[in-house]
């Protein structure tokens, strides 16, 4: 299930970014005491009593401004306010309230969406106090606060905290394969979906950023069921400053938290670069299954040699990569755009694969035999058993004597031993080292 999302909105200079930053539990946000600083939007996983949610920042609202710039600020708190699953409406204590806090206020009243409301730089009791009078506002339930020093702020962590929407199971349905499509601005993402679905149900267009949202377009090909996930063009965070693109960036990165697989596309006319990366990071981070998928390659079809450099680029370009499997395809002719869904099942396969525990002991027990973990500081590390508890992606757990010392080195030494033995082509493995029970030579 996605993270849920809370949007702060208010009007400029209310300490939006201060309590942001306040609740994350780090400095994220810009703070600066001049109105309007927070242009581009900030965002940012929030932790709270077992809860986690993205926290959004907006620039502060000011309805009914004929100021462009205020004018943009608004419309993209406005998306915010409509992905929000809680929205998180800032005051001024000390300034009281003003016409914008009403305006703002009435949006909110009309808004189908929970509303907390925070007043803000309430910074002592005699504050506090003072706060009830933002209850004419007509919003129910007020939280003085202080950004500042910290006031309270877990009390109002709590109310948004029971506000969200209750938490669900993931309920992974074998017959049905979800698939972000993913990828930078213009690299072809809408031209692959209408492919696969045979009929133009997404937009396309030559202008990068036409794809503004995530859409889900089921398929079944061969027998096979499908959700596509066509998602707007990623971009690097510090680039990401129009209007709405920023909050699609936001619905990117869901997206790719409710897929199985990611299909990675690459532009074959301008190879792979940071923005790349970058994206494959993202999808590495959720510890989902991927495919790169090259598209644009009708323009090289007539030479095949272009491939294998290509392929050697990619490698060279991503070397902790190495493992994803590639195809080349072009969205505009058809050339093996099916094919794609092909890999994409064999990732399936291994994202869901479970290894039998007597079948990795065997295997742990050989690669040991052949490379030994070193000892750190005179202390000798052993690999007693190794399990496999969880799928979807696979999880390993191998317990030593000193799961501390053992080195990152020999971490990836097992994990390539892994893949070499098992496959897992496409999928991140995770390895975890926990403590065995206690041994004659643990307690030495």
């Amino acid at each position: 299930m996605p993270l849920p999302v809370v949007a702060i909105v208010g009007r400029p200079n209310v300490g939006k970014s201060s309590l942001f930053n306040r609740l994350i539990k780090r400095k994220l946000a810009v703070i600066e005491s001049s109105p309007g600083v927070t242009r581009d939007r900030n965002f940012s996983q929030c932790d709270w009593n077992g809860r986690t949610f993205y926290l959004v920042d907006t620039g502060g609202m000011v309805p009914g401004s004929k100021d462009e710039m205020e004018r943009l600020i608004l419309e993209q708190a406005q998306i915010a306010m409509d992905d929000a699953d809680v929205i998180l409406f800032v005051v001024d204590c000390q300034t009281g309230i003003n016409d914008i806090d009403g305006r703002i206020a009435r949006e909110l009243r009309r808004a189908e969406k929970p509303v907390v409301l925070a007043v803000n730089k309430a910074d002592n009791e005699q504050l506090e106090l003072d706060a009830s009078a933002f209850y004419s506002l007509g919003l129910s339930g007020i939280f003085p606060v202080s950004a500042i020093n910290g006031r309270m702020t877990g009390d109002l962590l709590d109310e948004i905290v029971s506000k969200l929407p209750e938490a669900e199971e993931e309920v992974s349905d074998q017959k049905v394969i979800r698939i972000a499509v993913v990828g930078r601005p213009n690299v072809g993402k809408s031209s692959f979906v209408n492919r696969l679905a045979g009929e133009n149900r997404l937009i396309v267009s030559a202008i990068p950023g036409t794809t503004r949202d995530s859409v889900d377009t089921p398929v079944t090909i061969d027998g096979k069921q499908y959700i596509l996930v066509d998602t707007a063009g990623l971009r690097k965070r510090s680039k990401v400053k129009e209007n709405i693109e920023y909050y699609t960036t936001l619905r990117t990165i869901r997206a790719i938290e409710r897929c199985e697989v990611a299909v990675i596309l690459l532009d074959a006319n301008e190879g792979v670069n940071f923005q790349e990366l970058k994206i494959i990071e993202e999808v590495g981070e959720a510890r989902r299954g991927m495919v790169l998928a090259i598209n644009k390659w009708d323009i090289f079809e007539k030479e095949p040699e272009t491939a294998d450099i290509y392929t050697k680029q990619i490698k060279e370009a991503m070397p902790t990569y190495d493992y994803l499997p590639s195809i080349f395809i072009s969205a505009l002719t058809g050339q093996r755009v099916t094919k794609v869904l092909e890999l994409v099942d064999q990732v399936h396969t291994q994202y869901t694969r479970r290894i039998e525990t007597a079948e990795l002991n065997q295997f742990l027990e050989e690669i040991v035999a052949r490379q030994t973990p070193a000892a750190v500081r005179g202390r000798w590390i052993k690999l007693m058993y190794m399990t496999q508890p969880e799928t979807s992606p696979p999880l390993f757990v191998i317990f030593s004597n000193y799961p501390k010392l053992v080195q990152e080195s020999y971490v990836r030494y097992i994990t390539n031993q892994l893949r070499e033995r098992f496959g897992f082509g496409g999928v991140p493995l995770m390895i975890k080292l926990k403590a065995a029970p206690k041994t004659k030579d643990s307690e030495k």
